[in-house]
């Protein structure tokens, strides 16, 4: 798969955090459509599992255990992974939290919460992960990550979750030069404003109605992961609203 083909879905395993919900279950959804075999991770795998409701197919969907907040479970979650489906094609790191922090508002706590899901989770998943998709010869890695990792649009903006989310980024990237000679590809994908609950509730969030669908976000997911080895997508920003440099 060197030739500069679009890669196929059927055959490949991809691992999705986060995805009994939300954007996650969209990206879940997208790529088992397309053909990807599934190793979801998740907080509560039987909940998760009911929730999200795929098509009855056998081994293809695995459900597995994922706490950002228990160190432990990302390298459990990519064993077992491994150790069910025998492979590893592609990781998104999607399980994400967002808490008020600014320089007037939140607390130390808050921060510390949103630094260990939004960065510290994804670079032990992509840690446990880096060796299986070397081995794969055309890994993929998408994080994601904001707009808000790209600038401070303005005051109201949530600085504390901006702040994991430009350190996303810089994980990133770092992971584009440690897997690159051994044909991983990694992109950070900078979505604005998604209609889930995330932002529920938001001040200067995006209008409901000018908010990216979850399922727009997932086709943009699914695209990358096919992309071959010629195509590096080191960072893909998908704005809601006109900005100058975004």
């Amino acid at each position: 798969m060197t030739d500069g083909a679009m890669l196929p879905a059927a055959g490949r395993v991809a691992a999705i955090s986060g995805a009994g919900r939300g954007l996650g279950a969209a990206i879940a959804r997208r790529l088992h459509a397309e053909g990807f075999a599934l190793a979801l991770g998740v907080r509560d795998p039987t909940r998760s599992a009911a929730q999200l409701a795929l098509p009855a197919d056998g081994p293809r969907v695995t459900w597995h255990r994922y706490d950002a907040e228990r160190p432990e479970t990302a390298a459990s979650w990519i064993a077992e992974a491994v150790g069910t489906h025998g492979r590893l094609d592609a990781l998104v790191n999607n399980a994400g939290i967002l808490r008020k922090v600014t320089f007037d508002e939140g607390s130390e706590d808050d921060l510390d919460a949103m630094w260990e899901v939004n960065v510290k989770g994804p670079f032990r998943v992509i840690k446990a992960a880096l060796p299986h998709l070397r081995a794969a010869g055309h890994g993929r890695l998408v994080n994601i990550a904001s707009t808000d990792g790209k600038r401070i649009r303005d005051p109201s903006a949530p600085l504390g979750y901006a702040m994991t989310k430009h350190a996303l980024m810089a994980l990133t990237h770092a992971a584009r030069f440690a897997g690159h000679a051994d044909g991983v590809r990694a992109t950070a994908l900078c979505p604005g404003a998604i209609d889930t609950e995330l932002i529920a509730g938001l001040v200067g969030a995006t209008p409901a109605a000018g908010r990216l669908k979850p399922e727009t976000v997932a086709e943009i997911v699914c695209l990358l992961l096919r992309l071959p080895n010629q195509a590096n997508v080191a960072e893909l920003v998908v704005n809601t609203r006109l900005e100058a440099t975004l």
